[in-house]
This record gives C-alpha cells, sequence and structure tokens, in this order.
C-alpha cells in the first residue's frame, strides 16, 4: 500500500474543496498533525479515518486509492445529466460540439 500516494490524492481532493488541513482535520475529529502525517504519508490511517475523509470530500473511496477509479457509467450519465440541467440549450449545444470533436481525437489518438 503506497500511503505517500494516497497521501498526495487525499491533498488533491482536499485543495479542490477549497479546503484547509485544519479545516478537514476539524470535520473529521483529528488533530491538524495527523492530517498532515496522513498527507505525507507518514502516518497509516485507520479505515475509519479514511471513510470519513472520503465522505468529508465527498469522493468515493476508489479515487483516493487509485490514480484512475473505476468508472460507473451510470453514475457518469447522471452526473452530466445533472450539469446539463444548469446549462442553457447555447451551452447544451456548445458542450455537444465540444464533446464530439474530443471523442473523435481520443478514437483517432488512443
Amino acid at each position: 500500500m503506497d500511503y505517500y500516494a494516497i497521501g498526495q490524492r487525499i491533498r488533491r481532493f482536499r485543495r479542490a474543496a477549497n479546503l484547509s488541513q485544519e479545516q478537514l482535520a476539524e470535520q473529521i475529529g483529528i488533530s491538524v498533525t495527523h492530517m498532515s502525517h496522513i498527507e505525507t504519508g507518514n502516518t497509516k490511517l485507520s479505515l475509519p479515518v479514511f471513510v470519513e475523509i472520503a465522505k468529508v470530500l465527498s469522493v468515493q473511496t476508489d479515487s483516493l486509492l487509485n490514480d484512475t477509479p473505476e468508472l460507473n457509467k451510470t453514475t457518469a450519465k447522471q452526473e452530466i445529466s445533472e450539469l446539463l440541467e444548469k446549462c442553457s440549450i447555447k451551452e447544451i449545444y456548445i458542450l455537444t460540439d465540444m464533446v464530439k470533436s474530443l471523442k473523435m481525437s481520443m478514437d483517432r489518438y488512443l
């Protein structure tokens, strides 16, 4: 188990959530020092703390354990649908064109 890599992923998701180490530590009930040690891989984190971190950061535990979590197509489609609900018709057309272009490039180069 690569605790350093896990810690770095936790740090990345924490920053994306605009949380400081202090804020995350407080929300999960651990010391700031312990949170720092988790992010640097200097300590092994317990399963309850790991699960609580994922919960607070609103990420699946797989995303913290692996760089490339297995994608659940149904969940992805639902997330995209929810994002599109917030878009204007014009934005939906633009996004559709962008996705088509991206897919063509992926088919060509991957």
